[in-house]
């Protein structure tokens, strides 16, 4: 009795994954060997857990970027605009983008959050809205910054939010450069 065996084809393992999801795993990591060093970094299991769910979340989101579309314009202005998500959201709990993280003005940049995703989900993550949503993203940052920041109590903390609301800009420029290269094809 001779049965012959076909060889499954091996997966190979992609090596941006594992860059992306190592370097994840070695920032959540990255306090706990702080700690054992310094007093100055005092994380306990509730910050271990939020920051595996956030950095989950902003890897899956790349994930999906990557999944869905090949065009490199669209998967770079993804990673942009999730990773300008994730700085606010992590700036806003670690120490607060304007003041403290008690202050209530960084309650606005849900608004900006807002912008953002609702703008994806109307899109469908494709269509012009999308390039749209990051530059209004980007300009409420910004507007928020101006205004609640270097023209009201936080100098400082309202040219870091300008900072970042660049990155929004790069997203959605990205974003533009993909629809164009796509309309290109046709």
């Amino acid at each position: 009795m001779n049965i012959s065996r076909e060889r499954l084809p091996r997966r190979r393992l992609n090596p941006w994954r594992v860059i992306g999801w190592g370097g994840a795993i070695a920032l959540i990591l990255a306090p706990l060997v702080a700690m054992q060093f310094t007093n100055e970094v005092d994380w306990d299991e509730t910050d271990f857990i939020v920051a595996t769910i956030i950095f989950g979340i902003v890897g899956g989101l790349i994930e999906l970027a990557v999944r869905v579309s090949s065009n490199w314009y669209f998967r770079i202005g993804a990673m942009f605009a999730v990773l300008a998500g994730f700085m606010v959201v992590w700036a806003n709990l670690a120490v607060g983008m304007i003041g403290n993280e008690d202050n209530p003005v960084n309650l606005w940049f849900g608004a900006v959050l807002f912008t953002a995703i609702a703008g994806s989900i109307a899109s469908r993550f494709r269509g012009s809205i999308l390039p749209w949503a990051m530059f209004v993203a980007g300009t409420l940052q910004i507007a928020i910054g101006t205004f609640a920041g270097i023209l009201g109590t936080d100098m400082r903390g309202g040219r870091f939010t300008i900072v970042l609301s660049v990155a929004w800009f790069i997203a959605s420029l990205l974003f533009w450069s993909a629809r164009r290269s796509r309309n290109d094809k046709v």
